[in-house]
């Protein structure tokens, strides 16, 4: 009995920390999302691209332990990214001849962060409320209506 108990707490304990880690180093040259797999060339449009999170509500994302970002998969209209503090996923409706663009239903897992909560917060508000993009070729943002534009991106390649 105790070795079972002993084994269920390491595997708490090797989830736990493992849960905590951050795979993408934002001091790497490229910050390239090696974690999903990205191309390491330019893509048409904004799916299939890596875009790293760079102004949110006209203000400068802050530095953090991980850069927020977001992927637009084609397969399944399918949203991922990390907000600052959790990771999240949902899905989104995309019609690119009027540059429209819907956020579904985004869930996140629910870890508290000491730093980056306020950043995602935000983007999440911004996940909710956009509904148009503007795409010059590797700087994308996210709009409502003709406002000033909520979130701007870059997009981030393999070198």
């Amino acid at each position: 009995m105790k070795a079972q108990a002993f084994f269920i707490a390491a595997v708490a304990t090797t989830l736990t920390v493992t849960g905590c880690a951050t795979p993408m180093d934002n001091s790497s040259a490229a910050g390239a999302d090696t974690e999903h797999n990205m191309p390491a060339k330019a893509g048409d449009g904004i799916t299939e691209r890596y875009w790293k999170l760079v102004e949110l509500n006209g203000r400068p994302v802050p530095a953090l332990q991980r850069e927020p970002y977001l992927i637009l998969r084609t397969e399944g209209a399918r949203v991922s990214g990390f907000g600052g503090c959790n990771g999240f996923s949902g899905s989104y409706e995309l019609d690119e001849a009027t540059s429209r663009v819907r956020f579904g239903q985004v869930a996140s897992t629910m870890m508290a962060c000491p730093t980056g909560m306020d950043v995602e917060n935000a983007f999440h508000e911004v996940l909710r409320t956009a509904d148009n993009y503007s795409l010059n070729g590797d700087h994308l943002t996210l709009n409502r209506a003709r406002m000033a534009p909520l979130a701007r991106f870059e997009a981030v390649y393999l070198r």
